[in-house]
């Protein structure tokens, strides 16, 4: 499948695009860019990601990486999470995103991450410029 295939077909079928009942902890954030706003959620036991769902006005891009990141976090030790940053979204894509949607590219990752620090109550919240 195409870097371009990939990404219609996950922005097309976001198995876990919805507001997951019971989850551990969710958290918003907004690409002021292009205004995608996305709220996900988390489900924790042990410190190891059971479940991960999200919501909202996503672009394709957004989407398609939010579908892609879900179906790698599954059994994640948040640590592990913490860790992740744009070069991540790239092995997962196989494909480098264009300067111009990189923000879009990293959006659920950084919602995911700063949902983690909530939960850990480190007190610490990414930026986007965390991940680059």
């Amino acid at each position: 499948m195409s870097y371009n295939e990939q990404i219609i077909y996950y922005s097309k079928n976001p198995f876990n695009k919805f507001k997951m009942k019971d989850f551990s902890v969710s958290h918003f954030e907004e690409n002021e860019l292009c205004w995608d706003s996305l709220t996900i959620f988390l489900k924790i036991e042990n410190d190891i990601v059971k479940d991960w769902s999200f919501t909202g006005d996503t672009a394709i891009i957004t989407t398609a990486c939010a579908s892609l990141l879900w179906e790698t976090i599954i059994w994640t030790n948040l640590k592990e999470c913490l860790n992740w940053d744009y070069n991540y979204i790239e092995e997962i894509l196989w494909e480098k995103v264009s300067e111009r949607r990189k923000k879009a590219s990293v959006l659920a990752l950084l919602t995911t991450r700063n949902a983690v620090h909530k939960y850990l109550k480190d007190w610490k919240i990414d930026e986007f410029e965390n991940l680059f």
